[in-house]
């Protein structure tokens, strides 16, 4: 029989939001200085932070992250990578862990030489890759104190997303390079080693001075304050270059309202800038290798195109810069910015683009601790991305998530899918982390389209944005910002899909003439699985006329419009969760049904979709 797909991207508005009075958050300004030795990959660097304690608890220590420990023999993330059954392919070679055969100069650190509290020397203790500061003043509610910290760091070979000398030549790739102050929120602290995972961070204005070799470039997070002194494709055209003598050079970037600061350098990178007719200006920094041109040409108007289509599907983009840097290991979002690898097809270039410029909304705008919340971060982003690539390379797929069900189906039917909810470190195996982050929380949001309708669903990712952007969302903030929008309850979806790995499993148990009544055909339905669902059902006739019947679930407490204009539509009686059997009565004789179906559109991610349609014989 014909299936019948449909996808309703709906125009995304805008919605007033609501404040929320008890909602508080840290704040810090970092000032910083820092000086590079590309020849030895040592840098020095004095960090001025100014901590505003926004929260009604006084607090009597602090945490400062310290990445580049982990790129040492005998680190967690070393020994994570040993124990785990399918390490990353990137940091392993041979089977064995790249991490565990660094020598003294190749490893990554990063030290404390001295920090100060409001001018009083500290005793901080160093576990890691987390700096462990008692203070000697406690930081009161509502009150601000200055930590000045003296810092030394060595940039490791580049294995995850950091380091130095890439696979692809790129000399430097700096993410997770400085002292960074962990985050403090309603949950407590945030001082979680690093393992490879997710992050959090505190939102924070930079002022960031980098000096190193002159004939490298420097391209990523922040605006550019000297560019008459520094050259190298930023300065005003047609104006003067007045560089300082010497060997080196100073940057000065500025960052206002992030809670993360990245840089890549080379001394072969090329350096590109697309203004867009209304901002922001979009800079790109590859190698200058002949096989990389073309593509990374090509690259451009495609990046103009997914930040148009960002803008309007989610909100405005707040900055007035957006940087695609070579380097890292794959591709990782940053404020303002991402690493990608740039020896890739053209498709796979344009793809790891969108998918690290969708981040940009959420993670770096829409700040969830990625850590206990990866799912929103990495499936909201894989979701509109999806919709993205499908527009600006027009693919025209019908369900472009269709990768997405796939990879959470196969996770469901192993039986060792573990929920949502779990910490990223607490995965038992990558692979299930990967799945679960992307496709099954892509998988939600798509599936909530289903529930509410596809344009109630991208009006909650606008009221969602309006309502928490430069805050950290949790998933109970973005359902309340659906259901303001769809005016349904939904609780029960946010608690069955993240924090259980209770399955969707709707049958059609029977197809039956009514005894008595030739003219009515009962179909009967069965919840199998322990997650409920509304149900679509359709109904094709020998005729060629189609009907949809749908069965709200009483939970909800309401209806979703129809979902397929042309298509009759008769609306049932509420299907209670605890009821597992429901008929649904068809006013045409048995004979003259041709095929049956539940959920015509496939967004609701069914474990058994074999049960899902009957077909006369």
């Amino acid at each position: 029989m014909r299936l019948f797909y449909f996808f309703f991207l709906a125009a995304a508005f805008g919605l007033q939001a609501q404040g929320n009075h008890s909602y508080w958050q840290q704040h810090a300004d970092y000032t910083m200085d820092v000086s590079m030795d590309v020849e030895s990959f040592q840098y020095q660097g004095t960090q001025t932070l100014v901590y505003t304690n926004n929260s009604s608890d006084t607090l009597n220590r602090v945490f400062y992250h310290m990445y580049f420990n982990a790129f040492q023999p005998g680190s967690e993330m070393d020994m994570r990578l040993q124990s785990v059954e399918d390490p990353d392919g990137r940091m392993t070679e041979e089977g064995k862990s790249r991490i565990a055969a660094l020598a003294p100069d190749e490893i990554g650190y990063l030290r404390a030489a001295s920090l100060k509290q409001d001018g009083v020397s500290l005793d901080p203790s160093l576990e890691g890759t987390v700096l462990v500061v008692p203070l000697n003043k406690p930081i009161l509610p509502g009150a601000k104190t200055t930590f000045e910290m003296v810092f030394n760091g060595q940039v490791p070979l580049q294995i995850r997303r950091s380091g130095r000398n890439s696979r692809e030549g790129v000399a430097l790739s700096m993410s997770q390079w400085y002292p960074k102050m962990a985050e403090f929120d309603f949950e407590g602290w945030h001082a979680d080693p690093y393992i490879a995972r997710e992050f959090h961070g505190v939102w924070a204005d930079f002022d960031v001075k980098l000096t190193l070799d002159k004939d490298y470039v420097v391209g990523g997070t922040g605006y550019l304050q000297n560019p008459q002194e520094v050259g190298h494709g930023y300065e005003v055209a047609g104006a003067k270059v007045s560089r300082p003598k010497g060997k080196t050079l100073t940057w000065h970037f500025k960052a206002p309202r992030v809670h993360d600061f990245m840089w890549g350098a080379d001394p072969e990178y090329l350096h590109d800038i697309l203004p867009m007719p209304n901002g922001p200006d979009l800079h790109f920094y590859y190698k200058n290798k002949p096989e990389l041109l073309e593509n990374w040409k090509k690259l451009q108007p495609k990046t103009a195109a997914a930040m148009e289509f960002f803008c309007k599907i989610i909100g405005p983009y707040p900055y007035e810069q957006y940087s695609v840097v070579q380097g890292g290991d794959g591709g990782m979002e940053y404020a303002m910015s991402t690493l990608v690898t740039g020896e890739r097809s053209y498709e796979s270039l344009v793809g790891v683009m969108v998918h690290e410029m969708a981040h940009s909304w959420f993670q770096h705008i829409l700040a969830t601790n990625e850590s206990r919340h990866e799912w929103m971060d990495e499936g909201f982003t894989s979701f509109i991305s999806a919709l993205c690539m499908n527009q600006i390379m027009e693919r025209d797929n019908q369900n472009p998530f269709k990768g997405s069900y796939n990879g959470y189906l196969s996770l469901a039917a192993s039986g060792r899918e573990q929920p949502l909810a779990t910490h990223a470190d607490r995965y038992s195996f990558n692979s299930g982390y990967g799945i679960s982050a992307y496709s099954k929380g892509a998988v939600f949001l798509a599936q909530l389209g289903y529930i509410i309708g596809q344009d109630k669903l991208m009006a909650s990712l606008r009221r969602y944005y309006d309502d928490f952007k430069f805050k950290h969302p949790t998933p109970n903030d973005f359902i309340r910002s659906a259901e303001r929008v769809s005016g349904m309850e939904l609780e029960w979806y946010l608690t069955d899909w993240t924090q259980t790995t209770n399955t969707i499993d709707y049958a059609i148990e029977s197809v039956e003439s009514v005894e008595g009544n030739a003219n009515q055909t009962a179909i009967t339905l069965k919840r199998v699985g322990l997650m409920p669902m509304p149900i679509d059902l359709l109904v094709v006739f020998k005729d060629n006329t189609q009907k949809t019947y749908y069965a709200p679930l009483k939970m909800l407490y309401g209806e979703k419009e129809n979902p397929y204009p042309g298509i009759d539509r008769e609306v049932l009686k509420d299907w209670p969760w605890a009821q597992e059997v429901y008929t649904v009565m068809v006013g045409a004789p048995k004979d003259q049904i041709l095929a049956v179906l539940i959920d015509p559109s496939q967004l609701m991610a069914d474990i058994a979709p074999e049960n899902n349609g009957w077909q006369a014989e």
